[in-house]
């Protein structure tokens, strides 16, 4: 598969992509945003693809050590190139694995941290890419929002944290599944294309066993009013700056 090397203003980094199969969006960038690493915080990355989110929270934190996990085998071994690429072998490991299998690779409650941009669409919702990387990327081919929670429930220390980005549409059930599993839902940010448009990504953190309590953040607004010209804010053109805030 054909490949392209790009850099990301954050952290300088270099990102190997396939040319047509899948690429990395917004989303890990919103998410690198959102979480809140302690220095010497361990953290696991569910479905990590191509590796961008922890290399890209390794340039943002001084947490001790990422790991991830991805199931299909050029992904991982992209990821692993893009590792080496950016000289974070010391803090960033990919292990070519499948999380709904996680309690056969990780033990129980070992991490700080689990960060996950998951597969956004059920196997019969909207049309599935020709491609298999970016089909199994988007659409739950293997394992689905369940198996992402419960991979995170069980790798979660006790007052750890479980972040992700996901389809508004499904904020329900995304909250219901983390409550099930022992993760409460505790902060909570609605992602939307313009003001006076509908949320159609949400980001949401929740706290193994933790006290039941919800903080809704402000609005965050991905392109400004107007509809002709797709530019970003001011907000998230200020998230691909080179700096930990």
């Amino acid at each position: 598969m054909k490949e392209t090397l790009d850099t990301l203003s954050i952290g300088n980094l270099q990102l190997l992509q396939a040319e047509n199969g899948y690429r990395y969006s917004l989303d890990p960038i919103l998410l690198a945003r959102f979480v809140k690493i302690k220095k010497g915080t361990r953290v696991v990355d569910l479905g990590t693809g191509a590796g961008i989110l922890p290399l890209l929270l390794a340039r943002l934190s001084d947490a001790a050590e990422f790991i991830g996990v991805e199931l299909q085998t050029e992904l991982a071994a992209r990821a692993e190139r893009n590792v080496e690429l950016n000289f974070l072998q010391g803090r960033v490991r990919i292990m070519r694995e499948d999380i709904r299998n996680i309690r056969d690779i990780f033990p129980v409650n070992c991490v700080d941290l689990v960060v996950s941009n998951p597969p956004y669409r059920q196997p019969d919702s909207g049309r599935i890419a020709s491609n298999d990387e970016r089909a199994i990327a988007r659409h739950e081919l293997s394992g689905g929002l369940t198996d992402f929670v419960a991979a995170a429930s069980w790798l979660l220390k006790n007052g750890g944290h479980f972040a992700v980005i996901y389809l508004a549409e499904r904020l329900p059930e995304l909250m219901n599944g983390m409550v099930i599993a022992g993760i409460e839902p505790k902060r909570l940010r609605m992602i939307h294309p313009r003001q006076g448009e509908a949320a159609k990504m949400v980001l949401l953190e929740g706290r193994k066993d933790g006290r039941p309590g919800l903080l809704v953040e402000k609005p965050l607004y991905i392109y400004k009013d107007s509809v002709e010209v797709r530019d970003y804010t001011e907000e998230v053109l200020r998230m691909y700056e080179d700096s930990p805030g």
